[in-house]
C-alpha cells in the first residue's frame, strides 16, 4: 500500500530527530534537473542538494559506474590498497594541478583534514611552537557541523549548547584584507576561507580581495585554505571559483558534487610539503578512498569536463542572473551570483524567504531559503536555457506576491 506525503511526513517527525526544517515535499525519484514526488507531482530542482548533484540526478554514467564497481569490490578499508584510489589520486592531481590528493567522506571530514595537515605543517615546518597554531577564518563562514568547525563559525545557533569550543581560531571580516593582515601573528599557519560564501547567502566579496588575500598569506609565510566543496566543480562557472582572481591557493577542500551526490566523497588537495607532514597512523578514515567512492568520484570528474558542464555553468548562469535582475519586485534587496550559484536577497519587510519557497514549490520549482532573507537558485549544471525560459515567468510572480 503507498502512502501519501503527509502520511510519510507523520512518520518521519515522529521517529526523526529534527535538526531539519525541510519543504513539505517527499522525493521519490529524479533526473536530470527534475524530481517527482510520492504523489506524482514533478519539480524542477534549483538546490541540486546544496551543489552536490551538479552533474544532474542520476546521471546514467555515474549510476553506471556504481553499479560496476558495486558488483565488484565496494570497500577494503586503507589496510589494504584498491585498484580505484590511485587512478582518483591522479586524475585530480592532473585536473587541478596539485602534488597529493588526501580523500575522505563528508565536506566537514575534508575540512577537517585540512586544519589538521596545515597545523601540523606550522609545527613541523614553519616552526611555530607546540600547540600555539593560530588559524584564520571569516565572518558568515559555513565548513561543517563538527565541534572544531562550530568553534570559529560566527552563527550563533550553530554554537548554542555545543561548548566548550576548540581553541585556535581568529575570526577577521570576509572580503576585508586589512583585517586579514592586521591579524596575522609569527603564530598564523592558515587563512580558511570560501570564495563564494554558499551558506552565508551566496556572498561574493569585492573584486582582487582573494588575490590580495592570497599575497598577504604568501608574504606571512601562512597557506591558503580555499574551501571549495560548495563553489567548486563547476557550480560557479568555473572548475574553481578562485580561478577568477588567477591564484593557486595552497591547500583546497572539494566535496558534494566530487561525487555526482551518488555516494559521499571529499578530497583536500595540496603540495607534498603539505600533506607530506601526514605519516602512517596520523590520520584516517574508514570508508576513505574506499574503492566504490573512487569509482564514482572518477567518473563524476569525466562528465563534468566531457560535457562541458563548467561551460554550461557560466554561460547559463549569465543569462539566469540576468533574468532574475531584471524582474522589478518591491521585496528584492540584491540579485548576485557567479555561474549557476544566485542569491535573490529579500528586504527585511519581505518577511523572511521561507514563505517564497513555499510558493515556489507550489509552482514545481524547489529552492531553500538561507540566512533567512536569500533565496538560493543553484539547479544542476545540466539544466538548458529552455528550462529556465520554463522556470522564469513562475519565480518573477512568486518574487512579486504581497
Amino acid at each position: 500500500m503507498s502512502m501519501n506525503t503527509q502520511e510519510i511526513i507523520n512518520i518521519e517527525e515522529q521517529y526523526g530527530a529534527h535538526n531539519y526544517h525541510p519543504l513539505d515535499v517527499v522525493i521519490e525519484r529524479a533526473k536530470g534537473i527534475w524530481v517527482w514526488d510520492v504523489d506524482g507531482r514533478k519539480y524542477m530542482d534549483c538546490l541540486a542538494a546544496y551543489s552536490a548533484v551538479n552533474q544532474g540526478h542520476c546521471h546514467p554514467r555515474i549510476v553506471n559506474a556504481l553499479k560496476e564497481q558495486a558488483e565488484k569490490v565496494t570497500l577494503t578499508s586503507r589496510a589494504f590498497r584498491n585498484a580505484q584510489l590511485p587512478f582518483l589520486c591522479k586524475e585530480l592531481c592532473e585536473l587541478t594541478g596539485y602534488e597529493m590528493v588526501l580523500p575522505m567522506n563528508s565536506g566537514a571530514e575534508a575540512v577537517e583534514t585540512a586544519l589538521k595537515a596545515v597545523r601540523k605543517w606550522g609545527y613541523k615546518v614553519k616552526g611555530v611552537p607546540e600547540y600555539k597554531a593560530e588559524i584564520i577564518a571569516c565572518t558568515n563562514n559555513f565548513a561543517g557541523r563538527t565541534i572544531s568547525i562550530i568553534s570559529f563559525s560566527t552563527e550563533a545557533q550553530y554554537k548554542d549548547g555545543f561548548g566548550p569550543f576548540t581553541e585556535g581560531f581568529k575570526i577577521v571580516e570576509f572580503g576585508n584584507t586589512k583585517a586579514l593582515q592586521d591579524a596575522i601573528t609569527s603564530n598564523t599557519v592558515g587563512f580558511l576561507v570560501e570564495p563564494i560564501q554558499g551558506e552565508g547567502g551566496v556572498i561574493i566579496p569585492p573584486d582582487g580581495y582573494l588575490k590580495e588575500a592570497y599575497d598577504i598569506c604568501r608574504t606571512n609565510n601562512v597557506l591558503m585554505i580555499a574551501d571549495e566543496i560548495q563553489s567548486g566543480l563547476g557550480r560557479a562557472g568555473k572548475l574553481f571559483a578562485y580561478e577568477y582572481e588567477g591564484i593557486k591557493p595552497d591547500v583546497v577542500t572539494i566535496g558534494k558534487a566530487l561525487s555526482g551526490g551518488c555516494y559521499p566523497v571529499s578530497a583536500v588537495l595540496s603540495s607534498k610539503e603539505v600533506l607530506g607532514v601526514f605519516k602512517p597512523g596520523d590520520h584516517g578514515s574508514t570508508f576513505g578512498g574506499n574503492p566504490l567512492g573512487a569509482a564514482v568520484a572518477r567518473e563524476a570528474i569525466k562528465v563534468l569536463i566531457e560535457e562541458n558542464l563548467i561551460e554550461n555553468s557560466y554561460n547559463l548562469g549569465k543569462y539566469f542572473l540576468e533574468k532574475l535582475k531584471s524582474i522589478q519586485s518591491k521585496h528584492i534587496k540584491e540579485v548576485r551570483g557567479k555561474g549557476l550559484f544566485i542569491g535573490v536577497e529579500l528586504k527585511p519587510e519581505a518577511k523572511g524567504a521561507r514563505r517564497f519557497c513555499e510558493a515556489l514549490k507550489d509552482k514545481g520549482i524547489l529552492c531553500k531559503e538561507t540566512h533567512e532573507n536569500v533565496i538560493r537558485f543553484a539547479p544542476p549544471l545540466v539544466i538548458t536555457k529552455d528550462d529556465i525560459d520554463w522556470a522564469f515567468p513562475k519565480i518573477e510572480e512568486v518574487l512579486k506576491m504581497d
